[in-house]
């Protein structure tokens, strides 16, 4: 019955203030049009579930959240770093690693770039108002499904390929963004302001990361909805 539909495990988004566990639709919405399966994970670092999620699902999806630790990548934390969560980092940290090492397939976003980022080596700037100097606005008002500024896409990307586009308009919530790029990644989106958005790994199947929100603009952007089909159907492969 569900021969060739792939299963998507999706990182627990987790509220400290009211201590739950949350989903913002478009991310399982967005899938599930795509042709997969979505699953949210629990949020835990017991390597004994999240082996099991390892050997079920076909490919993984890394959602937005807390700031990354910077201890993560070997700073100190800033008085502007926002709130941080040991237990997602442990948690994203362990599965993206060994599901590189198994070549699943891996799409990361906002969060996600940036937990890719930091734990392959890279670094992240704890503040971009602060930090970067800019004109762009990278922490947009909602709603969230329109445009907030325009990346240049890197030719001869997978990302290039996939959208035929020199440049493409995408929304933006963030403060925080990839600074020195990780060791095994490439650039493949960059902003004007010359923040790296897009990032992948050329020697696997399907690993991207990317700063906007596809969750948000999927259903009015043929983009976001070409980038999660491409997702769903490296999964498919596996």
């Amino acid at each position: 019955m569900f021969k060739n539909i792939p299963i998507i495990g999706i990182m627990p988004l987790y509220d400290k203030e009211k201590d739950s566990y949350w989903m913002i639709p478009g991310y399982m919405k967005s899938l599930e049009e795509a042709g997969a399966i979505p699953m949210m994970l629990p949020l835990t670092e017991r390597a004994e579930e999240l082996d099991y999620f390892l050997e079920t699902c076909d490919g993984f999806l890394l959602t937005g959240g807390q700031d990354v630790t910077p201890e993560l990548y070997g700073e100190e934390r800033k008085p502007v770093c926002g709130e941080t969560s040991a237990l997602r980092d442990s948690m994203d940290k362990y599965i993206f690693t060994h599901a590189v090492q198994e070549n699943k397939v891996i799409l990361g976003i906002c969060r996600g770039i940036q937990i890719m980022n930091a734990v392959s080596g890279g670094t992240l700037y704890q503040d971009l108002p602060s930090e970067l100097e800019s004109d762009i606005e990278h922490h947009m008002q909602p709603p969230y499904d329109r445009t907030a500024h325009m990346v240049d896409l890197v030719r001869d990307t997978p990302i290039f390929q996939l959208l035929q586009e020199e440049k493409i308009p995408v929304n933006s919530y963030h403060h925080q963004g990839v600074k020195v790029i990780g060791k095994g990644f490439q650039k493949m989106a960059v902003a004007s302001d010359g923040l790296v958005e897009g990032i992948y790994m050329p020697d696997k199947k399907f690993v991207w990361g990317i700063q906007w929100h596809p969750e948000f603009s999927y259903k009015k952007s043929s983009y976001s909805q070409k980038i999660i089909e491409k997702f769903v159907t490296k999964a498919k492969e596996s």
